[in-house]
């Protein structure tokens, strides 16, 4: 049986918003180290705005069970 998950803000695996736990629930990966690279990537890039990211994906990515 092949179960297509959406994206979506997780409820049960967040620190902030769960933007970050939706994501790795949607594919299936290490909430911890979807943090961990997320964060990681941000303060390396300088063209990568982490926070600014963040906030645009918790305004477009919808609640789990919304």
């Amino acid at each position: 049986m092949n179960v297509t998950r959406s994206l979506s803000r997780s409820r049960h695996d967040r620190i902030l918003a769960g933007v970050m736990g939706g994501i790795a629930q949607r594919f299936g990966w290490n909430s911890t180290l979807v943090r961990v690279i997320y964060v990681v990537l941000s303060i390396a890039s300088a063209a990568f705005p982490g926070i600014l990211v963040y906030l645009i994906l918790w305004l477009l990515i919808p609640e789990e069970g919304s």
